[in-house]
């Protein structure tokens, strides 16, 4: 793949995504909302939209928050599988209810009702997923409790094509929007062709097809530039991870990490293997070298305990 230097306009600080410019009318965020619950609502005013433009926490932000009835709903589109959502939802959730009861008295003697809330995340990287899976703020915790008194669960569903058929079925702006972007992923394979070229290839032969093609007419600059943005980014972001695997690779796998992470690691592996999860679906999740898994998982048989310290000793006499 060519060394491409396309990020025309990407040195923002924040920029949106394709999913997000997609989604930000109330009538394409209600069909989206319709498919994922099941619903047949048809007055998009009955949907408030409630996204804080200015909610960003470390170059990140939420990409659509909405109310419908009593629910509060977090959506969030990733081009990279990250275990960490929970807990940036945690943070959006946060300013969200802040605002929301901002005229109210938390001191009140007065129960403040809240909206329930619900988080969702629409998957399509490249890294195999299933169709759905949940993510739990406790299984970031350093400590496993059996009912974790703080406790926040996302939904992660993969929009890859052929993943969740019947939702994309419902949804002709998700499934339009997929087949978008695989025809980016199909033309940047193509030898000496740039991003730009694929990227404006695909949204041309969208227009054609009858895909997207009013909302890509209309914004076709920013959807090429956006385009661009998220492919290198995900590009970068797998090149940074394909080094850091190298790195360690090369120290030897575990030498050079801190005691304290490594402890960590072991802990976080440990729930893990507790939950019969191949060292392959943890190495996957906790975001770590297989082979720095496969180690950890080989003290811990080894061991035949849970014994933090019995296990680190085991592991570095590996």
């Amino acid at each position: 793949m060519n060394n491409r230097n396309d990020l025309t306009t990407a040195n923002r600080e924040y920029k949106d995504t394709m999913f997000r410019l997609l989604f930000r009318e109330k009538q394409e965020l209600l069909q989206l909302y319709n498919a994922v619950n099941h619903s047949h609502y048809a007055d998009a005013d009955q949907l408030q939209v409630v996204t804080l433009e200015n909610a960003i926490y470390m170059n990140m932000k939420n990409d659509l928050a909405f109310l419908v009835d009593c629910h509060l709903y977090l959506y969030e589109h990733q081009s990279t599988y990250n275990p960490n959502i929970p807990l940036r939802n945690l943070f959006y959730v946060a300013r969200e209810y802040e605002k929301l009861v901002n005229d109210s008295s938390l001191f009140s003697s007065k129960l403040i009702r809240i909206p329930t809330p619900h988080f969702i995340v629409f998957y399509n990287g490249i890294q195999k997923q299933p169709e759905r899976r949940e993510l739990k703020l406790s299984d970031a915790y350093l400590c496993n409790d059996s009912i974790p008194e703080l406790e926040l669960k996302v939904t992660m569903l993969n929009i890859n094509l052929g993943n969740n058929t019947e939702l994309l079925e419902q949804c002709e702006t998700l499934k339009q929007y997929m087949t978008y972007v695989e025809l980016i992923r199909k033309y940047v394979k193509e030898p000496d062709t740039t991003l730009t070229e694929a990227v404006n290839r695909a949204v041309n032969e969208c227009i054609k097809n009858g895909i997207l093609t009013d909302f890509l007419r209309k914004h076709k600059s920013e959807a090429i530039s956006v385009s661009i943005f998220e492919y290198n980014e995900v590009e970068e972001k797998e090149k940074m991870r394909r080094a850091e695997h190298s790195v360690g690779l090369e120290e030897g796998l575990l030498i050079g990490r801190k005691e304290g992470e490594l402890i960590n690691l072991i802990r976080l592996t440990l729930k893990k293997y507790h939950k019969h999860l191949t060292a392959a679906e943890t190495a996957d999740m906790l975001e770590t070298p297989a082979e720095v898994i496969d180690q950890i998982y080989r003290a811990i048989e080894i061991a035949g305990t849970d014994d933090i310290e019995e296990i680190h000793k085991i592991l570095r006499s590996l």
